[in-house]
């Protein structure tokens, strides 16, 4: 096993998001939502509340738009998106969440308001609040979409 010291900081990150997200799939599954896979709910978190185009949610997942066509026919399926006319381009379709999706979300959010407070005891509130205001800050050269 690598010694914390070695651990570089991408993989200090990595190791808190992906215990928060399998227990938000953990919760998800419990509450009737198994069917959507990690790969499924990165595009799906990309979704803006007034839809997103095929395109966008392809470029902000980092795959393929033949990937993200995939994806988003599996979720269309499974009844957590529809398609819809582009008002602003009537070519163009949007992907839209769906009730199920907003159900799905809220249990989500719940998850991690959870798992923040308990990383909050952990950590005590000033360093919890200095974590999110350097991850924030982080986001100026990280995420092209802030």
């Amino acid at each position: 096993m690598v010694a914390e010291s070695e651990l570089n900081t991408g993989v200090l990150l990595f190791l808190p998001y992906r215990a928060l997200e399998n227990r938000i799939f953990a919760v998800l599954a419990e509450s009737g939502h198994a069917d959507v896979t990690p790969a499924q709910a990165r595009v799906l978190q990309r979704v803006g509340p007034d839809g997103t185009r095929l395109t966008e949610l392809a470029e902000q997942a980092q795959i393929t738009k033949q990937t993200a066509g995939f994806l988003v026919d599996q979720l269309e399926k499974a009844g957590y998106v529809r398609r819809e006319p582009d008002p602003s381009d009537k070519r163009a379709r949007l992907v839209c969440l769906a009730e199920k999706a907003l159900a799905a979300k809220e249990i989500a959010d719940g998850v991690v308001a959870e798992v923040e407070k308990e990383w909050e005891e952990h950590l005590g509130k000033r360093r919890m609040k200095q974590l999110r205001e350097a991850l924030t800050a982080l986001r100026e050269i990280t995420d092209p979409w802030a």
